[in-house]
């Protein structure tokens, strides 16, 4: 017959499925009763995540563990393990689980932009805001996980494609970025016709088939709207926190709050709400013309129960006759200072 201790002994090495601890390590044993006269062994356990597959499969290990021990007939309870011991021990899973994305590296920040329609200037966001966090001496990163609308490489004016060395691949670095893109990898422009699980799998290989280095920040420019990469994302890095593009009109702002709510619903921060568009400056008289309306952005922050990190201007960026970026804005532009102070702020939060 099995006593306590023994059933500690057995019990305790046995990982929690969620928090990737032991049960010693979580205190998961809560109780053990023992009826010797029929040699049955009664526990009850908690957990980080009860009524779900990954507690069948536990179920079935300690049963066949504790049979094998000596138990006649075994009987299993499940509860939540208490809010305070899920947080401390919460964080440390996910950075693992981050981490082994990146080959072990823990000091990585990640930021998903995100918008709920295409067309307002989220991949714009994305380049400007990363070269702006070089600019500030961060070592950044760029994954362009709008797979179908990739648009990265062509808005930074990178020409040259990553080289592949030994098993890794070598991202394109421009303006002290590195980047990664599916624009990289498909021929001609042409056409992407895939599935969602397929498009899962080349996403996990822009986190670890690529040798991304040391990085401070990597910004992921995610599809517009609340699919399917959207969702691999935010099951792949639950500690990434969000930035939310939108432009001015209430359409636009009512519909990227449903990106907003998303984030919210997965326990994604919301670090603030980018209104892109704002306005168009007239050079000639300084006037500020609102063509898209006004306060889309700062009622979607509301909505979302954050602040405004910048409101962008119609403008382009200065003419370099040797530097070949349509889309990035120079240090000294008013934009890019726009993008600089944003920055700065996400730091600050971040």
């Amino acid at each position: 017959m099995l006593t306590k201790d023994q059933i500690l002994e057995i019990l305790h090495p046995i990982e929690d499925p969620f928090l990737h601890k032991t049960l010693e390590e979580t205190g998961g044993v809560e109780e053990i009763k023992i009826k010797e006269e029929k040699n049955h062994v009664s526990v009850k356990l908690l957990i980080g995540k009860t009524n779900t597959a990954e507690q069948m499969e536990l179920q079935q290990t300690i049963v066949n563990a504790l049979k094998s021990g000596g138990a006649a007939t075994v009987g299993l309870r499940f509860d939540q393990l208490p809010d305070d011991v899920l947080q401390k021990f919460q964080s440390t899973a996910d950075q693992q689980k981050e981490a082994s994305l990146l080959n072990g590296n823990t000091g990585t920040k990640f930021i998903s932009i995100a918008s709920g329609k295409g067309g307002v200037g989220k991949s714009t966001v994305t380049v400007n805001l990363a070269v702006a966090l070089s600019r500030l001496g961060k070592k950044v990163g760029i994954i362009d996980a709008d797979i179908y609308g990739f648009s990265v490489p062509d808005m930074m004016g990178v020409e040259e494609r990553p080289v592949v060395r030994g098993e890794k691949i070598i991202p394109v670095e421009r303006f002290g970025v590195k980047v990664v893109s599916m624009g990289f990898f498909v021929e001609d422009n042409s056409p992407i016709i895939w599935r969602g699980p397929m498009l899962g799998k080349m996403l996990t290989s822009f986190f670890k088939e690529v040798e991304w280095g040391d990085l401070d920040y990597l910004l992921l420019d995610l599809p517009p709207g609340t699919g399917d990469v959207a969702l691999d994302v935010h099951s792949m890095l639950p500690s990434s926190k969000e930035i939310i593009v939108t432009t001015p009109h209430p359409t636009a702002a009512f519909v990227a709050a449903r990106a907003g709510q998303m984030a919210l619903k997965t326990d994604h921060e919301i670090l603030g709400v980018v209104e892109n568009m704002a306005y168009f400056e007239s050079k000639e008289t300084g006037n500020k013309e609102f063509v898209f309306g006004r306060g889309g952005g700062t009622k979607l922050a509301d909505q979302l129960q954050t602040g405004v990190l910048g409101h962008i201007p119609l403008q382009q960026p200065y003419e370099e006759e040797d530097v070949f970026a349509p889309s990035v804005y120079q240090a000294d532009h008013p934009t890019g200072v726009i993008y600089r102070n944003i920055a700065a702020k996400v730091i600050d939060k971040y």
